[in-house]
């Protein structure tokens, strides 16, 4: 520490004891964009040993704690100055409380004296962030400041996980106040074990209905990877010889080829089971509000909120809980009287399986197409084939991600990254900066929709700046194309085209302008070598590929608000 950073009465800034929270937590690094309200914050977690990562924007800075949150299970943190910078991060903040991520935005705010004056930057932050995170509130007094930090990260873990936001006034970050004053609270003491292992008895009533079903199903969604609940998941279809379907941050639960791995099916399975356990996955416009389940099947919701379970359609049983606590749970309480039930659902798995394989045969031409403009099937088969186990996969994008989402298969879990039920465009690259920081030794493949990477492109710089390898893919129609097929359904061919066309953007040149590796495909047979090149280069890469704009995801044509 600077001899002159606190003086010799052991007195200590306000923006040192947020930085000692950080600690606290276990917070490795800050994602930022400066500003004169939040820097002693910067001089907190210089001395604290904390990273600090600057961006060229703040909604790259929230997406990029976002993304930290989702790859290694603890919380991220964002900093950002007052006014537009806190603005500029509410995207980030909103996509992450959808997504159930755990984040702290941390954003400036005037002095105190200078309150309702019209200082530089002065907005109402907390009354802003309050409907899109679990906890938002103002730092009172500098020897409240650590003691606030951890009461934030606290609420992102009551029930299902979120963000929090602090605005923190220039004036509590600056001041110094003597250290027997300010409460820091001591890594590991400041708040409790949330996991949660659901009511003895309904696991019981689960365990039972797992055991007698006919043609069960499960579907593992996000909080299964949010709770590290891969083994107990993976236990429990394999044991009871159950059919699995993963979405979100659940994909790469289990691998491709598993037997119990499915994914093209899940329509017939939900429409033919007899029993569906639904696994951290709410009732959302992702499962038709409920309804696309079969009315006559006994239908189980396991989630860590409360409020999540029973929303939108009944449920026969509700349990909340964590689900690796509670699925352990189910196994251990089925696996002594299965009485042959599982050998018995071969059929059931049998059929499913066929039901894959028509899929598969009805897109096979696709997937293999040479045409130009590439179909986008080609391309993310092309995609799926270049993954390796060690492959991290970030879908950022409409249409084009739409495809990869039936196509793409992650080797392992955590190795799978899209925005969540928000939707949120421009999350790609500050979720490379994200994985590529918090796993350096693994490979980050991002697949982008061209309007997708417009939207935070610039900060590929950062990613060059910091040196973070990573084969990036830029699926480019020149089109917003899921918007343009609801203009063209909706309104005819003669409408299509409002205010959704981009222009013929070379990425491959912005690419090496930015110091990275980028070439251009518009032969299908050229995909698979040039991403080869991009690995090889060692540097962040875009490789733009021309596809098909008169191609549309089957998902993208399905969708209810277009009907």
């Amino acid at each position: 520490m600077p001899e002159d950073s606190q003086d010799s009465q052991n007195l200590i800034s306000g923006g040192h004891l947020v930085a000692k929270a950080l600690k606290a937590e276990g917070v490795e690094r800050i994602y930022t964009l400066c500003g004169g309200h939040i820097i002693d914050i910067y001089d907190g977690c210089v001395d604290e040993g904390i990273d600090v990562v600057d961006v060229r924007h703040e909604q790259v800075a929230a997406h990029a704690a976002d993304g930290y949150a989702r790859i290694t299970g603890k919380p991220g943190c964002a900093v950002v100055t007052a006014g537009p910078g806190t603005t500029d991060a509410v995207t980030g903040v909103a996509n992450a409380f959808r997504a159930e991520s755990p984040m702290l935005l941390i954003g400036g705010q005037g002095a105190h004296n200078q309150h309702k004056m019209g200082s530089l930057q002065d907005l109402p932050h907390v009354d802003m962030m309050t409907p899109i995170t679990k906890f938002a509130a103002t730092v009172p007094d500098t020897a409240r400041a650590a003691d606030m930090v951890s009461m934030a990260f606290r609420e992102c873990y009551h029930g299902a996980p979120g963000p929090s936001f602090l605005e923190i006034p220039r004036d509590v970050l600056d001041a110094k106040v003597p250290a027997d004053r300010a409460r820091v609270p001591e890594a590991g003491r400041y708040r409790a074990s949330t996991r949660a292992a659901g009511d003895p008895a309904d696991i019981e009533r689960l365990a039972d209905l797992l055991v007698h079903a006919d043609k069960p199903a499960i579907l593992l969604g996000s909080q299964v990877w949010t709770t590290r609940a891969t083994d107990s998941a993976t236990e429990l279809v394999r044991t009871l010889n159950i059919p699995a379907y993963m979405n979100g941050a659940g994909r790469g639960t289990l691998p491709p080829g598993d037997p119990h791995h499915f994914q093209l099916s899940r329509r017939y399975a939900f429409s033919n089971a007899d029993l569906i356990v639904i696994v951290g996955t709410p009732f959302d416009f992702r499962m038709g509000y409920g309804k696309r389940l079969s009315p006559a099947a006994t239908v189980v919701q396991i989630d860590l909120d409360y409020r999540t379970v029973g929303k939108n359609r009944d449920v026969d049983l509700g349990i909340v809980g964590d689900a690796s606590l509670v699925l352990k749970a189910v196994t251990e309480a089925a696996s002594g009287r299965l009485n042959g039930g599982s050998v018995k659902r071969k059929a059931w798995l049998d059929e499913l399986r066929a039901a894959e394989q028509t899929s598969i045969e009805k897109r096979l031409p696709q997937l293999k197409s040479d045409a130009s403009p590439i179909h986008p099937y080609r391309l993310v088969s092309e995609i799926n084939d270049f993954l390796t186990g060690d492959s991290i996969y970030i879908g950022d994008g409409g249409d084009i991600v739409t495809f990869s989402g039936q196509v793409v298969q992650p080797r392992t879990p955590g190795h799978w990254m899209d925005p969540g039920p928000l939707g949120t465009l421009g999350v790609g690259v500050p979720f490379v900066l994200a994985a590529k920081q918090a796993r350096p030794d693994k490979e980050v493949v991002a697949l982008f929709g061209d309007g997708a990477f417009s939207l935070t492109g610039w900060d590929f710089e950062t990613l060059v700046r910091y040196d973070l390898p990573f084969v990036g893919i830029v699926g480019n129609n020149s089109s917003m194309n899921q918007i343009r097929y609801g203009q063209k359904a909706k309104y005819g061919d003669e409408r299509e085209r409002v205010g959704n066309t981009l222009g013929d953007v070379h990425y491959d040149k912005f690419a090496q302008m930015l110091g990275g590796y980028g070439e251009e495909v518009r032969d299908p047979a050229d995909i698979a070598p040039a991403l080869r090149r991009a690995r090889e280069s060692g540097l962040p890469s875009l490789i733009n590929v021309w596809v098909d704009p008169d191609a549309y995801a089957p998902g993208t044509m399905n969708q209810t608000m277009y009907k």
